[in-house]
């Protein structure tokens, strides 16, 4: 019987409305949450002597068999059954009773039951997707250790800027990342608070013990206000959020491997497993993951301002309205979990060419600011003054068609006769690389400092 309509209803739901209305399609997703609390609602019930010993056992027994046989797929699933509590109840009765499965409903809600299961949906789900950046990280970490010394060029607006070492550009994302774990542990402790036993929205004037389903199910406690614990939707839109500022991070990574595998650049090779062909020209390798990871982006973000939109004129306390809550939430999950798995993959399997690196660093003069810096350091002329004779350096390097670091001191004093042969040495790449000594810089030492920072924190994260 477990059909949602009491008595005060006199005809039957229209098949349109069962339709319009049922949400068990995607929320049976939610089956192992829903048989979790419902387990612990009913040791709860047993426990306050709200239900017998012997129902409590019943009751347990006929939940734990629902789990096997779903986990079987062995268990029909009837879309009139409108979502997966009713579905689960219906299947209760039919095992255990009626009688007996009707009791479990004792001091509980659809309200708070709903809100209990997508709540340990999204725990469990940002306790993965932490997992998964961490050994994002720690791939990205295992790459860079091994390429301190690798110049490669640094950009700003897309052009030649400064020489970098590779590892330190890997560390540019490894910060981003890491902020995106420390984001969704952060989170996950804010909304780890039970809503079960908010029932409808006021409470329940069963002597229950929230304190007590809160913690069979992992939460920290109950949360303080019940209303809110009905209403509540922040934990969703929360991961959300984290999901979308992480796959916007991905996605600034996928868009410099598409450029990096270029044959304008050829800084990398992608794996051939993680590549594809053309249709029509036997020639090209193109990097559909990356670009599929960029492209994935914009979905997640759709998700986000959906939900947001579906909230933002609610009237408290449950409204309908909140059906609309779960899907998009599944999708990202589901987006951004195969998105970690496979760019960890990607550039785990990637060809890295510190030739072709090393090689275009000597483009774009980027040790110009070097030669600015050794005026102003070493010949005490005002930095506006040592800019200009730098630019007017930089277009004697153009006209002779070398790049700056390559220019001879004699060419220089032509053009500033303050100019010594030391010059030469400021000017060299790797030596411009290791100048910025500046915490956080990209001088290999403070590359190396950067490393171990990075590992130290990923050993230290192991116990959350």
């Amino acid at each position: 019987m477990a059909k949602s309509r009491s008595g005060v209803f006199e005809k039957e739901a229209n098949e349109l409305l069962n339709r319009f209305n049922a949400s068990l399609l995607f929320d049976k997703k939610l089956y192992f949450q829903d048989i979790k609390g419902s387990i612990a609602h009913a040791k709860m019930l047993g426990n306050q002597n709200i239900l017998s010993q012997k129902e409590t056992k019943t009751i347990i027994s006929g939940l734990e068999k629902i789990l096997l046989e779903i986990q079987n797929e062995e268990f029909k699933f009837d879309l009139a059954d409108e979502d997966i509590h009713m579905a689960v109840e219906k299947r209760l009765g039919e095992i255990i009773g009626e009688d007996i499965s009707g009791r479990l409903h004792t001091a509980r809600s659809r309200n708070d039951q709903v809100a209990v299961d997508f709540k340990l949906y999204v725990q469990n789900s940002s306790l993965l997707l932490i997992d998964l950046i961490k050994e994002f990280i720690k791939t990205l970490l295992d790459i860079a250790k091994n390429h301190t010394k690798t110049l490669l060029p640094g950009m700003t607006h897309l052009q030649h800027a400064q020489p970098v070492n590779f590892a330190f550009h890997l560390l540019a994302y490894m910060c981003m990342f890491r902020r995106d774990a420390e984001r969704l542990e952060s989170s996950y402790k804010r909304n780890n608070l039970s809503p079960l036993g908010s029932a409808a929205l006021a409470g329940t004037p069963y002597p229950i013990d929230r304190f007590e389903t809160a913690e069979e199910l992992g939460f920290d406690a109950p949360m303080s206000n019940a209303m809110d614990g009905v209403s509540d939707r922040d934990f969703a839109l929360e991961i959300l959020f984290n999901i979308s500022v992480f796959m916007m991070h991905i996605s600034r990574l996928a868009e410099e491997l598409i450029l990096w595998s270029s044959v304008e650049f050829r800084f990398i090779a992608l794996s051939d497993e993680y590549s594809t062909g053309s249709s029509i020209m036997p020639q090209k390798k193109n990097p559909d993951v990356p670009e599929l990871l960029r492209g994935k982006t914009g979905r997640v973000y759709g998700n986000l301002l959906g939900l947001l939109t579906v909230l933002k004129g609610l009237p408290l306390a449950y409204n309908k309205d909140m059906q609309e809550d779960k899907e998009g939430v599944f999708d990202s999950v589901e987006t951004a979990v195969i998105c970690l798995k496979i760019a960890n993959e990607t550039v785990k399997t990637m060809n890295i060419n510190k030739e072709n690196m090393s090689k275009a660093c000597a483009k774009g003069h980027l040790s110009a600011t070097d030669l600015a810096d050794y005026l102003v350091t070493h010949k005490n002329i005002p930095f506006r003054e040592a800019h200009f004779i730098t630019g007017k350096a930089v277009a004697k390097a153009e006209e002779l068609g070398v790049d700056i670091s390559q220019i001879s001191y004699l060419e220089l004093q032509k053009i500033d006769g303050r100019i010594d042969k030391e010059a030469e040495k400021y000017l060299n790449l790797e030596a411009s690389m290791n100048a910025r000594n500046s915490k956080g810089g990209t001088a290999e030492n403070r590359t190396a400092e950067q490393l171990l920072e990075m590992e130290n924190w990923l050993k230290s994260q192991s116990k959350f």
